[in-house]
């Protein structure tokens, strides 16, 4: 190893370019800062870069964050031998965050995260339920629609159907209503989502249940599924909305605490209640991971019904590390705040017997 400190860069996209560059692009102002507000984990892990840097530096690491826009020159004058990037925030349409672990690839620097392939699959709904059927696993089917015309017809469904975005956000549905009965609400909820988002939209079988999350960091290389942390998020609705999504986090989470009215969702282990079905998520997880690639940290976001079925909904390969799920399971699973677990993650890299 060269003589270098070692170096942590984690490279983020804040949400104050992210909207700049939107409403420059010819977004609305407001539809611009709904889709920016998916970035506020930059906003609130900002708040913690200075225990980063603290609790890297009892391991033996520099701390350096690089919001993405200065990432390009930045990791160009890295040495291959003692850093590593960790890509907190993705993106391949409205946000710009998978191309930091190609930059790091391309520079020759070693990598904490999935590879910059999964960084754009994750991202699109559509092609990566396509993928996660083709090896097996159990997501629903989807149809897929833009601006109100099909490109591809849902399959029926007796309980209805369930509309989300495609490229942007997550599993959310937007808006209330986005969980229909009828094939022509869900393509005005296309020409809404167009309209609004300029996104397409997935269309699949409204599954019953509940939600959970399957949340990973591993903190040694080795770290296998036993280390998932796999809990029901229990927010009181049957899915997320916009409007739920933005009062948990970056300034809009901050004035609710401020104010008293912050409410998170509640965390409750799947083991303790149906272990069945948490015993499937782990193989699920695993042929994620041996057949997709997912490794170092991610999530995976579940449906699972009172029978112990499970639906696998979408995969994330940068999960919310300051967000209240991820904070959990680092306290739970490794007995650390946030800041000590990523950098216990960092110098593992490095370092055969990291100081704790």
């Amino acid at each position: 190893m060269s003589s270098r400190k070692p170096k942590l860069i984690l490279v983020y996209e804040p949400e104050e370019a992210c909207f700049d560059r939107l409403v420059a692009d010819g977004h609305v102002p407001a539809r611009a800062a709904e889709i920016a507000s998916y970035l506020a984990q930059s906003t609130d892990i900002a708040r913690e870069f200075d225990a980063l840097a603290a609790a890297c530096q009892m391991r033996g690491l520099s701390f350096a964050p690089v919001a993405l826009d200065d990432a390009a020159g930045v990791l160009a004058g890295e040495d291959p031998q003692t850093t590593l990037v960790w890509t907190l925030t993705d993106g391949i349409a409205y946000f710009r965050g998978g191309t930091a672990p190609a930059l790091a690839r391309l520079n020759g620097l070693k990598l904490l995260g999935a590879d910059d392939a999964l960084f754009a699959l994750c991202q699109d709904k559509f092609r990566s339920g396509a993928v996660l059927g083709a090896l097996g696993l159990p997501v629903p089917q989807s149809g897929f629609a833009r601006d109100g015309r099909w490109l591809v017809a849902p399959p029926a469904s007796p309980t209805g159907w369930f509309v989300k975005p495609n490229r942007l956000g997550a599993k959310i549905g937007i808006w209330p209503d986005s969980r229909s009965s009828d094939l022509g609400h869900a393509l005005e909820l296309s020409r809404r989502v167009f309209a609004a988002y300029r996104d397409d939209v997935v269309v699949q079988p409204y599954v019953a249940g509940r939600n959970a999350r399957a949340s990973f960091l591993g903190l040694k290389p080795e770290t296998g599924v036993e280390a998932l942390g796999i809990a029901f998020v229990d927010s009181g609705g049957d899915f997320q909305t916009m409007a739920d999504s933005l009062a948990l986090y970056g300034d809009t989470g901050e004035a609710a605490r401020a104010a008293g009215t912050y409410t998170e969702p509640v965390l409750l282990p799947v083991a303790t209640s149906q272990p069945r079905a948490d015993s499937t998520i782990r193989q699920i997880a695993q042929r994620l991971m041996v057949g997709l690639g997912l490794r170092d940290v991610f999530s995976i976001d579940f449906r699972v019904e009172a029978d112990n079925s499970v639906h696998l909904i979408e995969f994330e390969v940068c999960p919310g590390l300051p967000c209240f799920d991820f904070r959990a399971y680092c306290r739970t699973q490794w007995g650390m705040d946030l800041a000590n677990a990523v950098a216990e993650s960092a110098a593992s890299r490095f370092f055969a017997s990291p100081a704790r």
